[in-house]
């Protein structure tokens, strides 16, 4: 089951498997119901005409977004070449608790064929391809999307107490086409896939699979629920695996193209 939401005349309109559900509905409502219960309640619901309009972001503007860090390997050692403090990502990825922060809430996350940007005051600016999960009210895993934490490199290598600045900031974070909706076991060896184009033609591109992540999904789920409560649902990102070279940067205008599983999310950096 694949859900989607849309701009329309008369406002954002979600879909299940390209069909228009009622206009009433909203994803925070369905995530307050347990897994087991999701398929069959979207199946009783009517649904009317098939989708149009431009897609938006899966993630309703109350919501939040979250992200791990350092969960891969070719990630911790990205980010102890890149930081003056070198140990620091070392010991997050070899300790008990994760890294988690607080990517973007909702209204800020941009969607499918929608502007991501650079920060103007930083010089090295890269995308980060991310299996991302949704997670409903009682902290279980019902399905994922495709996830790119934009980062700027310089900013974070500077000095880690700066990841807020380097993370979080308008465009930094893009998530979609849709939700398809799976439970955490089919989500354990996913494909991941990056093609950036600059000017028509190929500038980076990788590949790394969902196994590579260090800690269980679930792991990383228990650990954003332990002292917090998500009434209407959230998203996690789970790091990243791939990391373009250091001499690279994304320009205005380049297209970053991820795919995860049988998802795909597109877009090109803009300006403010």
């Amino acid at each position: 089951m694949y859900l989607t939401r849309h701009q329309t005349t008369n406002g954002p309109r979600w879909a299940l498997d390209n069909l228009f559900l009622p206009a009433g509905f909203e994803l925070g409502l369905l995530l307050q119901l347990p897994r087991h219960a999701i398929g069959g309640f979207l199946q009783a619901i009517p649904r009317s005409e098939a989708t149009n309009g431009a897609l938006l972001s899966p993630v309703e503007p109350t919501q939040e977004v979250w992200a791990s860090g350092v969960t891969y390997l070719r990630s911790r050692e990205a980010r102890e070449a890149e930081s003056t403090v070198k140990d620091v990502y070392a010991r997050v990825y070899e300790a008990k608790r994760p890294e988690l922060f607080f990517k973007a809430v909702g209204w800020r996350v941009v969607g499918h064929q929608m502007p991501i940007r650079v920060r103007q005051d930083s010089r090295w600016n890269v995308p980060e391809p991310e299996l991302t999960l949704v997670i409903n009210k009682g902290g279980e895993i019902v399905g994922y999307c495709v996830g790119n934490d934009v980062s700027s490199r310089d900013i974070e290598g500077e000095n880690p107490l700066y990841l807020p600045q380097a993370k979080v900031y308008e465009g930094s974070c893009a998530i979609g086409p849709g939700i398809l909706l799976t439970g955490a076991e089919l989500l354990t060896d996913l494909s991941i896939q990056i093609v950036m184009t600059r000017e028509g033609r190929p500038v980076f591109e990788g590949a790394t699979r969902t196994s590579q992540i260090k800690r269980p999904l679930e792991e990383l789920v228990s650990y954003l629920g332990m002292e917090l409560d998500f009434p209407r649902g959230a998203f996690l990102m789970t790091g990243t695996g791939i990391v373009p070279p250091h001499d690279f940067s994304m320009q205005r205008g380049d297209t970053v193209r991820i795919t995860i599983g049988q998802l795909t999310l597109e877009n090109q950096v803009g300006s403010r």
